[in-house]
């Protein structure tokens, strides 16, 4: 009696099911469908317009669908709140730093915490013995944190007077001390120089090295074809290529979409 073995596709991180979005009739998505394997990095890209940073909304809830379903872990999230999506474990950086800029960068990854935390207003307001030891908890996490990401020398210090690239660290450490499945960066080297842009490359690459999996929009190819495992093209609103970044740069319908007929 032979016995058979079975080998079940293991479930997508991420799943895109023919979404639509649409803003005043137009539609910024159109059916758009693709799935996110854990562990990996895989970069949205196409030119302006296409639909790139309204993918990341989508996903994290900032914006509804009007049609199609997203899926995280097997499960539809659509119609969630951003709040619970993150709290499920997708979190996200801005194009322009979203930081507080009048807190201290020790500050501004212990609220990155927040979404992981149990206590509550009321527990807050009377200063409970289980609210100071969680506060306890999180600062010492936050520290540790920023020493992964090369910041605890400068935890004291207002997120608005550190350089550009360690705001943009600063960013990502916040977003990563919520403890996410999935981390979605959105153009993370913006306004750094040509050294900054290869430290972010090495910095995110590192992430993906401890098994974090990674969305990226970023308009740098330079750095999207040096760090990315898989590539997605959007032009309009569809999808009009996916796959390694050497078969993208010679995707003859991605070369018309960047340089024109």
């Amino acid at each position: 009696m032979t016995q058979r073995v079975s080998e079940e596709k293991a479930v997508a991180v991420l799943e895109a099911r023919k979404i639509t979005v649409r803003f005043e009739g137009l539609e910024a998505l159109s059916r758009l469908s693709f799935s996110i394997d854990p562990g990996r990095i895989v970069s949205i890209i196409g030119p302006n317009g296409a639909g790139k940073t309204t993918l990341l909304n989508a996903i994290t809830g900032v914006y509804p669908l009007h049609a199609g379903e997203i899926l995280f872990q097997g499960k539809p999230i659509s119609g969630l709140k951003p709040f619970q999506i993150a709290a499920l474990g997708i979190t996200r950086s801005f194009q322009q730093a979203q930081l507080f800029m009048n807190m201290t960068v020790l500050e501004n990854v212990m609220v990155g915490m927040h979404p992981r935390t149990t206590s509550g207003f009321i527990k807050g307001m009377l200063r409970l013995p289980s609210e100071r030891k969680e506060e306890a908890m999180i600062r010492e996490k936050s520290q540790s944190i920023l020493g992964e990401f090369g910041l605890l020398s400068k935890a004291g210090d207002m997120a608005g007077h550190i350089c550009i690239l360690d705001q943009r660290r600063l960013e990502i450490a916040r977003a990563m001390a919520c403890r996410p499945e999935i981390l979605l960066l959105d153009e993370p080297a913006a306004g750094l120089t040509i050294r900054e842009m290869e430290e972010m490359g090495h910095l995110i690459l590192g992430l993906r090295e401890k098994g974090q999996t990674i969305i990226l929009v970023e308009h740098n190819m330079r750095l999207v074809m040096a760090i990315s495992d898989n590539l997605i093209v959007l032009h309009h609103g569809t999808k009009i290529g996916e796959g390694l970044p050497g078969d993208i740069q010679k995707n003859q319908r991605v070369i018309e979409a960047y340089l024109g007929k």
